[in-house]
Formats: C-alpha cells, structure tokens, sequence
C-alpha cells in the first residue's frame, strides 16, 4: 500500500463510500496513508467537512476535469459505484487497480455496472502475495 499511498494525494468518493469511511472514524486511518484532499460526490448531502470537497450537480464532467487539472499526484476513486459508472465510459478513469481476493461470497454487488460499450483495458502490472491476494493495474 506504501508504494500506492505514494502516487496519490486526493480522492474522489461517493456518497455511499464516505459515509462508510466517516462511520468508522479513526479505526478508518490506514497506517501510512498519506493526508488526502477529499471530494465527496453527492447531490443529497448538504454538507461536508471543511477539509473536504462537497461536488454537486450536473456538470459532473466539466467539475472532475478542473480537479484532475490541477498539480498534483494521482486521484484514488474511492467506492462509488454510481460514480464510477459516470466517470468511466466517457474517458475520465486513467487507470483501474483491482485486487482479487482468495474468498467466494456467493453473493453482492456486481464490480461494475452495465456500460453500453465494452471499455478496452491494458495490463499495466500484476502483483501476487503469500495471502493468495492478486492486485492488477490496468490502463485506460
């Protein structure tokens, strides 16, 4: 995680995600995890921290290319599964990192939803531990 804390120094999340991460308050710090400016993503909160972003509206597009224009490290998109599916199809997700863990759930969330077109991906790198864990970064 050391080296992935390293390249980021933002993230973007989801309402359902920040919530998720707000609930556990400190148990949620990572050890090592750089201090990230956060944007929540969200038309239902009214509110946010002051070290954190709220994004609201329709110009979702026009909002997340300003922010990845600034200097800066990598974005960690963070959860969000409505978001992701807003921001991938049209070419604003440079990079994916998928971590495959050695468990069956039978079960859940599917780890995309429907896009109308297939997105192309390019393995950029594919790393494996004892545990069985595998993490895969593809390009875009």
């Amino acid at each position: 995680m050391g080296e992935f804390f390293d390249r980021i120094d933002a993230a973007f999340y989801g309402r359902k995600s920040y919530e998720l991460v707000q609930s556990m308050g400190d148990s949620a710090e990572m050890e090592g995890m750089p201090d990230l400016q956060s944007y929540v993503f969200s038309n239902t909160l009214s509110e946010a921290p002051p070290d954190t972003t709220l994004v609201r509206g329709d110009d979702l597009v026009a909002e997340v290319q300003r922010i990845k224009a600034m200097p800066g490290k990598d974005i960690w998109l963070f959860g969000g599964g409505s978001l992701i599916q807003s921001l991938l199809p049209i070419g604003l997700v440079d990079e994916l990192s998928l971590a495959v863990h050695p468990i069956l759930l039978g079960g859940g969330t599917p780890l995309f939803p429907q896009f109308e077109q297939r997105i192309q991906l390019k393995l950029l790198n594919a790393q494996t531990y004892n545990s069985g864990l595998v993490i895969m970064r593809y390009g875009l």
